[in-house]
């Protein structure tokens, strides 16, 4: 019997102080290796959903059962939408200053990083300012960071955002590389033909409730739908759903 890498059961949450909950009654499974994207729209509930599957916060009621050895910590790595790294410091600063937070050696870091930044395309300017960074640049010395500690377990929120096509891609290619030596993703985007392209099941979410969850092909057949897109728009709707 295949086991699940991730169990959610019935996970909920209301932040302090809201009327309303950010997620109701969520429940599915991440299977290792899986590249899953978790998609909907803006205020659907998918960064609450991330931050607590990858234990930066904790639900209301639910459970969530981690099948793996080693601590969350280890086996664990997050790409947040925000930067998450020193403007001041250079690209192999910040790496030696998160491995020595992920607790490996001076020799790991050394060659993790060197390897990084060549494979990302960063060894150029590895001794330069992160601030002095274009966007692509950034958003790929934002990936090293995540993976430095080789996780088994990726979590991504909008890894991509506001790059050029040239860094979209190579991001996409290394994250491909990274899913067929074993690392199981989770991602969110609102680039849905890219969520289309790179993941193999989406779980779409909507006022805080899983409103579909399966393999691509199946979604599209079900909803009698041409495009990813399409489902989503038939699931949830074409209004607006800007959020002050």
């Amino acid at each position: 019997m295949n086991v699940p890498l991730i169990n959610i059961e019935n996970v909920s949450k209301r932040y302090k102080n809201a009327e309303e909950y950010s997620l109701q009654n969520v429940s599915f499974a991440i299977f290792k290796g899986d590249k899953l994207g978790v998609l909907g729209p803006n205020g659907a509930g998918k960064t609450t959903l991330i931050s607590i599957l990858c234990g930066i916060m904790h639900q209301t009621s639910g459970k969530v059962t981690y099948n793996s050895s080693g601590s969350k910590h280890s086996i664990f790595g997050f790409v947040p939408q925000d930067f998450a790294f020193y403007d001041e410091l250079t690209a192999l600063q910040n790496l030696e200053y998160f491995g020595v937070l992920y607790h490996l050696t001076r020799k790991e870091i050394k060659e993790r990083s060197e390897n990084l930044l060549s494979l990302l395309g960063l060894s150029s300017v590895a001794n330069k300012k992160v601030r002095t960074y274009s966007g692509g640049m950034k958003r790929r010395l934002n990936l090293a960071i995540g993976i430095l500690h080789n996780p088994s377990v990726l979590f991504l929120d909008e890894p991509t955002v506001g790059v050029d096509i040239q860094s979209k891609n190579a991001i996409i290619l290394f994250l491909n590389k990274l899913n067929r030596e074993g690392t199981t993703v989770i991602y969110t985007s609102h680039h849905l033909s890219e969520a289309e392209e790179f993941c193999s099941k989406i779980a779409i979410l909507d006022y805080g409730k899983i409103i579909a969850f399966d393999e691509i092909f199946a979604l599209k057949a079900t909803h009698k739908a041409d495009t990813l897109t399409d489902v989503i728009l038939k699931l949830t709707g074409e209004g607006y759903r800007d959020h002050v």
